[in-house]
């Protein structure tokens, strides 16, 4: 009761400091405590919140808009700063921003530039300053955009022949073009329109053309709001006294050496330069062939920097391209220590892995990770064992390039593409059973350059799953005990073949996110067992070697929407799901396949496979962790995120989601997916978050609160936690590296 006193006096002083913030603003000046940008009615067009971002101060950083908080914490510094606690408040907190006259003035500049750059050719702008209190101002400025202006006529001053030719005959002068009669006069389209034919011009041997040698003639047509334009294309300056024509290069000679001066080898063999080496001897200088070089040699893990360079032949017209090429060091082992908690379970993990970054001088990449890890399990009887082990030995071996037979490189060229394959071995001895796994995998990944869609083919990816130990007392109480046969936990303890194809595609552009993959098991062994009569039936499975094979089709779709509402604060919203059917050889999906809700990047009121499926209610913590699985899942996720201070972060989260099978499992009564219970099946958490942004990891503490539980057992407190919150019942923390979505 005290630390929770001591908290809430806390929050109140460092709100009431916030207030008093203008004690670190000198007398004559005042504290900006807000800005506000207005403009008179009738300019649909004009957007307040564009704007907004170009005036040069703001107020105070408002934690979720509202509260300034690392003022606050800034105001409890004394102004002492000899004292290591005042110094620690000041570098946490954020200092009161002084209202600067200056930089209003530049301010109402720049937005007045602004409103003319976008056609608004009379705007200007005008500012407020509004006394809040001693010390305190309010800035408003008020844009006054007047009449706008549109382009009239388009005509070109192209004053070199063989570019006006060029740009003719690849019609670029019409296709494309950012400049139209009848259109907004905008000077970011003037400026488009420079780069457009600028990227034309360099990408066909104009080595040294730029934009500079473009500009433009704007006369305004008298009585009304209309401009004519003409684009002026300069010639090239052959001497201080004489002009001519653009010169055109071509590539003569392509060089490839070291950049490390203590080694002249050239790490990466000849083949693998010239698959990677996009600028070509004989054709005209292309500033996207250049940098599509650059982009190929950065992405190879055996290559540290990459230098480019062109040495001019003024006689001949000819360039001659020198690559250097700096190794990255070849071998590195790292060591990873782990601390686990499963379920109050303590133990810990490391893993020691080995890569070698250039292992046939093609850049590949060599990976070889031993684990091991030991978890004390508590809380079991009847067993000789309470302890976890697991090894694993796991081999990768990826290709910067496709490797596969009957595909022409031409077409592969334009793309940035990886081929992996993977070996892994996992040994796994728990008191209730050992497990064995071995994994083989054959993979592709690429995405073409410049896009923002990335795809992939799981070609192949091999399981076979063996259970060399099974304890009596699991067996008897779990597997065999007619009295509590549960189907789905003893398909999960026979040995079994999961052979799966798998392809997948995903798209980012920093607004809106899709994730689109789709993968089938089975068919393969099916029609190898069917063809050749190998297979034999045996308690309803068909079996390979004697060992059933799963087979079943899985799909998932995931939608991210990002709404930056300014720097500091964002509005995530997320949809995800999952349906997976099993078929022909199984009635069971394997667990590995199986969907689980609740956890850190789910419902977050509820701890990992805590949820669902359906209305049903774990009963027997022994298994749970297997009856809480579905063949259906969908997540629906609203969340809130804002910058505190210093490496902070927060959030306000909304979670709704839950998991369902698709048939009827007399052992997950309730857990059936049926459309007309779907909303009396979602479950509902809310809650909020720290994260620690560190740049390159987040460290989430997330805490989440039940707000409407479906596997309730009555109506009441257990069924709308929302209403009667219990904080031992309905909270729950997660601890997590990176974001949840």
């Amino acid at each position: 009761m005290c630390i929770k006193r001591l908290i809430n006096l806390l929050l109140v002083g460092i709100l009431l400091a916030s207030c008093s913030g203008t004690k670190f603003v000198s007398d004559g000046y005042s504290m900006l405590n807000k800005v506000e940008v207005k403009k008179d009615e009738g300019y649909p067009d004009v957007s307040t919140s564009k704007y907004k971002s170009y005036v040069r101060q703001r107020g105070n950083q408002r934690w979720f808009s509202t509260f300034k908080v690392p003022l606050g914490i800034y105001s409890l510094a004394g102004r002492d700063t000899s004292k290591w606690l005042n110094r620690t408040l000041q570098s946490m907190g954020e200092a009161p921003v002084v209202f600067d006259t200056l930089k209003a003035q530049q301010s109402c500049n720049d937005l007045a530039s602004l409103l003319r750059n976008e056609g608004y050719l009379g705007g200007r702008v005008d500012m407020f300053l509004t006394q809040k209190k001693k010390k305190v101002v309010n800035a408003t400025y008020i844009l006054h955009p007047g009449v706008a202006y549109n382009v009239n006529k388009v005509s070109y001053d192209i004053q070199d022949a063989a570019i006006d030719s060029l740009l003719r005959i690849g019609q670029m002068l019409w296709n494309g073009s950012l400049l139209k009669a009848g259109e907004r006069f905008d000077v970011s389209n003037l400026d488009g329109e420079r780069k457009r034919i600028t990227e034309f011009l360099v990408n066909r041997g104009y080595y040294r053309f730029n934009k500079d040698f473009i500009t433009y003639r704007a006369d305004t047509v008298a009585g009304v709001p209309k401009v004519n334009l003409t684009l002026v294309l300069h010639p090239y300056p052959v001497s201080r006294d004489s002009i001519g024509a653009h010169p055109v290069y071509t590539i003569r000679d392509i060089n490839y050496m070291s950049g490390d001066p203590d080694d002249d080898r050239i790490p990466l063999r000849a083949s693998v330069l010239r698959n990677n080496t996009f600028i070509i001897p004989g054709k005209p200088y292309s500033a996207k062939e250049l940098q599509t070089t650059y982009n190929r040699f950065g992405r190879l893990q055996a290559v540290k920097y990459t230098n480019i360079s062109f040495v001019e032949d003024e006689a001949t017209k000819q360039l001659d391209c020198n690559i250097q090429l700096t190794a990255n060091k070849p071998h590195s082992i790292s060591f990873q220590p782990e601390g686990t908690n499963t379920a109050g379970d303590l133990g810990a993990a490391a893993s020691l892995t080995y890569q070698h970054r250039n292992l046939f001088r093609g850049s590949e990449l060599l990976s070889l990770e031993l684990r091991g890890a030991y978890e004390n399990i508590k809380g079991l009887e009847g067993y000789s064992n309470q302890d976890f082990v697991e090894y694993s030995v796991e081999a990768k071996l990826q290709f910067p390039r496709f490797i596969a037979p009957f595909i022409a490189m031409p077409s592969v060229r334009s793309t940035q593409s990886s081929s992996e394959l993977s070996l892994m071995y996992d040994l796994q001895n728990r008191p209730e059973y050992h497990r064995r796994v071995l994994s083989l995998a054959w993979k592709y990944k690429w995405n073409y350059v410049n896009h923002h869609d990335r795809y992939w083919i799981d070609l192949l990816d091999l399981n076979y799953v063996f259970m060399p130990w099974i304890s009596d007392t699991f067996r008897h109480d779990y597997l065999e005990d007619d009295t509590n046969r549960n189907a789905i936990l003893r398909y999960n303890y026979e040995n079994l073949f999961i052979m799966k194809f798998g392809m997948g595609w995903a798209y980012n552009n920093g607004s809106n996110a899709f994730k689109v993959a789709v993968e089938t098991a089975g068919n393969v062994l099916h029609l190898f067992a069917k063809t050749l009569n190998a297979g034999k039936k045996e308690n309803g499975y068909t079996k390979i070697f004697d060992i059933a094979y799963a087979q079943y089709v899985k799909a998932d779709l995931e939608y991210t929407k990002y709404i930056r509402f300014d720097y500091d604060n964002q509005l995530v919203l997320h949809v995800g799901l999952g349906i997976a059917y099993p078929y022909g050889n199984s009635d069971i999906l394997p667990f590995e396949k199986r969907y689980f809700s609740g956890g850190a990047n789910s419902v977050r009121g509820w701890s990992v496979r805590g949820l669902g499926p359906g209305r049903f209610a774990g009963k027997d913590g022994m298994i749970d962790f297997i009856n809480q699985t579905g063949d259906m899942k969908l997540d629906l996720n609203m969340e809130y995120r804002a910058r505190l201070f210093w490496k902070f972060n927060g959030a306000l989260f909304l979670d709704a989601g839950n998991i369902w099978t698709l048939r009827d499992y007399a052992d997950q009564p309730g857990g059936q997916f049926r459309f007309n219970h779907v909303l009396k099946d979602l479950a509902v958490a809310y809650g909020l978050g720290l994260r620690l942004n560190f740049d390159f990891f987040i460290l989430r503490f997330d805490f989440g609160m039940k707000a409407v539980n479906p596997a309730y057992k009555e109506q009441g407190s257990t069924h709308y936690p929302i209403v009667h919150p219990r904080l031992s019942r309905d909270l729950t923390f997660h601890f997590a590296v990176g974001l949840p979505f």
